[in-house]
């Protein structure tokens, strides 16, 4: 693959995205990510959480605001575009295309060539190499529409590696899979981001952005609420930045942890 400089980070600073006029779905984001780093982006659903990942992954375009790579000026026309430059979303939707195999899915758009062939052994390799590396077996030959869905998202994520993409973002990625293959998923972002890359993971369920996050960012609203260090929060904290000032409409009891709160604003 090409190969990027060794430290990767992208910040996305003041960006903007409205769908109808004068309705801005996000207003203003600014955050960074960086190398090695597992950032959780936090928010309830509608919260604007999977707009910011599909500007970044070259799905919508950004109506203001700018996103810097490595310092540069970041646009993605589209999502070839932004794996070319080393982002890749694995949606929730996985984006496979059922009657190609796990090989041809991983490669598809830039299969190894011998000449004007294609050298399905050497692809054949590849893919092995990169599914035994995340620890998956799954036979490179199988048409994905025989896969499970947690399988697939395997795929999804080794083609994410097998392009070299120094940031992930994975959306939703465990609402269709089992407690067990959330657990293998877990142990895969870890070895993702030990081998430098960062992983954006984005989810509105608090215990697994708790678990699995070096940083989480909260979002509310189309606004970013705060960034924090997952070491230095407690998930009573995380709740009232998701939810707002007003925890009490919600549980009724908890005068006391809303006076708590009062500083982390």
């Amino acid at each position: 693959g090409t190969e990027r400089a060794a430290m990767t980070e992208i910040s996305v600073n003041g960006l903007i995205k409205s769908f109808e006029i004068g309705n801005n779905i996000l207003d203003g984001i600014t955050f960074q990510v960086e190398t090695g780093e597992r950032v959780g982006l936090l928010g309830r659903n509608g919260a604007g959480k999977s707009t910011i990942m599909k500007i970044l992954a070259g799905i919508y375009q950004p109506d203001g605001g700018e996103i810097l790579l490595d310092g540069q000026p970041y646009h993605a026309k589209a999502p070839i575009d932004a794996l070319t430059k080393g982002i890749s979303m694995v949606h929730q939707e996985l984006d496979l295309i059922p009657e190609m195999t796990v090989e041809m899915n991983i490669f598809a758009g830039r299969e190894c060539r011998k000449g004007i062939f294609i050298d399905r052994k050497l692809m054949t390799t590849r893919t092995k190499d990169i599914l035994n590396d995340l620890g998956v077996s799954i036979s490179p030959g199988t048409k994905v529409r025989e896969l499970s869905t947690a399988q697939q998202q395997m795929v999804a994520i080794a083609r994410a590696v097998a392009f070299n993409a120094d940031i992930i973002i994975m959306a939703e990625p465990t609402s269709a899979i089992t407690e067990r293959e959330v657990r293998r998923l877990f142990e895969i972002i870890r070895k993702l981001t030990a081998k430098g890359k960062a992983v954006v993971y984005i989810s509105h369920k608090m215990d697994e952005i708790f678990e699995i996050s070096d940083q989480i960012t909260v979002m509310r609203d189309g606004q970013l609420i705060g960034s924090v260090r997952t070491a230095e929060i407690t998930s009573e904290e995380l709740v009232r930045m998701m939810v707002g000032r007003d925890l009490k409409s919600m549980y009724e009891k908890s005068t006391e942890d809303t006076e708590a709160f009062d500083h982390s604003e």
